[in-house]
């Protein structure tokens, strides 16, 4: 592998399932965490509103028993997402689907340090935004979720 295929297997993960993301910084990416983590933003908020929806609809729904990425299951593991009660798996479900109706993408939620209760309880309060303010908030959740993904890997 050359040194783009060995920086774009490394990092194309770090936004799910978009390595055009990683792809964007190429040929010169920043040495640091920081920075990179800027560049890699900078790439997300100048493309396309609708590489930017794909991008949402990338990640996986909250508490779902949908195949996501191992990155996915580790961090919704880390917030005992694997370990809901019957009553908040059914919540989860419920809230998901209300989400989804209302806004055409999943709820992004950076679930790192977040309790099974702080999840349920942005869920709840976010419903009530307006669409541009929750794909605005989707994207700010997204950058989140990327910088503690290239915490662990930095």
């Amino acid at each position: 592998m050359g040194a783009k295929e060995d920086f774009i297997a490394r990092f194309g993960p770090v936004y799910e399932a978009s390595p055009w993301v990683a792809e964007g910084v190429w040929p010169n990416p920043p040495a640091d965490r920081d920075g990179l983590a800027k560049a890699m933003a900078a790439v997300v908020d100048a493309a396309p509103r609708e590489r930017k929806l794909a991008l949402i609809r990338a990640h996986p729904e909250l508490a779902s028993r949908t195949k996501m990425a191992d990155a996915s299951v580790k961090e919704q593991a880390g917030a005992g997402l694997d370990q809901c009660s019957p009553e908040e798996f059914e919540a989860f479900q419920r809230l998901n689907a209300a989400y989804n109706a209302r806004f055409g993408f999943p709820f992004i939620f950076a679930v790192k340090g977040a309790t099974r209760g702080d999840i349920l309880a942005a869920f709840e309060s976010r419903l009530a935004n307006d669409p541009e303010t929750e794909f605005e908030t989707a994207i700010a959740q997204i950058h989140r979720i990327a910088g503690f993904r290239l915490a662990d890997l930095i």
